[in-house]
């Protein structure tokens, strides 16, 4: 999607994926193939070569591509990639542990976007009721005044299930100039987490507000949101 909102004629966008599942106008992409020893780091080197405005890198698995990107990133490439983490600040750990130099992070990445799916409750069967005390406490509200939330329940119209479909949950953490200095410090994720929390919401409280509008259950959301 962001790939998609970047390009423009005039822009050069080359991406890396494995597999390429959507083909996009105006985008070079190249496959990695291991039979032919066409990994991220390979693929990433042979297209920096070709003057890229932008550069997708599907996934970010080992250090020597994320040490590409990173130097990509520092010499003027707007890149964009993904890696599997829990939380948004998590990406900055990950990429640590990977081996690369926290000086080197505070540098170049700009922010990070981590997201999750819940499934949506059926609107035909939804069961609305108010929430305990318990309740109340996980949502972060006064139980003084309980909100009326939903529960799945299951009929024809959701094959018993008590969902149809998914939403997306989104925590975009932008890079601040603080978050910046904590990352040179070599702060540990905790404090990371702390500072983000001043600025954005949480997965988790992405989560709760979708239970108060009614989008989801309380229930689907502590299943695949975890609390930092």
């Amino acid at each position: 999607a962001a790939v998609t909102r970047l390009n423009s004629s005039s822009r050069n966008i080359l991406t890396v994926e494995d597999p390429i599942e959507y083909y996009l106008d105006g985008i070079g992409q190249t496959q990695v193939n291991t039979k032919v020893d066409m990994t991220f780091a390979r693929g990433l080197r042979a297209i920096l070569r070709q003057d890229p405005d932008v550069v997708m890198v599907g996934e970010i698995r080992d250090l020597e591509t994320a040490e590409i990107a990173v130097q990509a990133s520092l010499t003027g490439h707007l890149v964009l990639s993904t890696l599997h983490t829990n939380t948004a600040v998590g990406a900055v750990t990950r990429l640590r542990d990977m081996g690369v130099e926290s000086f080197l992070l505070a540098s170049s990445v700009v922010g990070v976007l981590a997201q999750r799916l819940v499934r949506e409750l059926c609107p035909h069967c939804k069961e609305a009721h108010t929430a305990s005390e318990a309740e109340c406490k996980q949502l972060g509200v006064s139980s003084s005044r309980p909100p009326v939330i939903y529960r799945a329940k299951g009929c024809k119209q959701c094959n018993q299930q008590g969902y149809i479909g998914r939403r997306g949950l989104y925590e975009l953490v932008a890079f601040d100039e603080r978050m910046r200095a904590l990352i040179h410090e070599n702060a540990n994720e905790q404090e990371l987490e702390a500072h983000a929390r001043s600025h954005s919401r949480s997965l988790r409280e992405e989560g709760m507000l979708a239970v108060l509008e009614g989008h989801t259950s309380l229930e689907e959301v502590l299943r695949v949101a975890e609390e930092v």
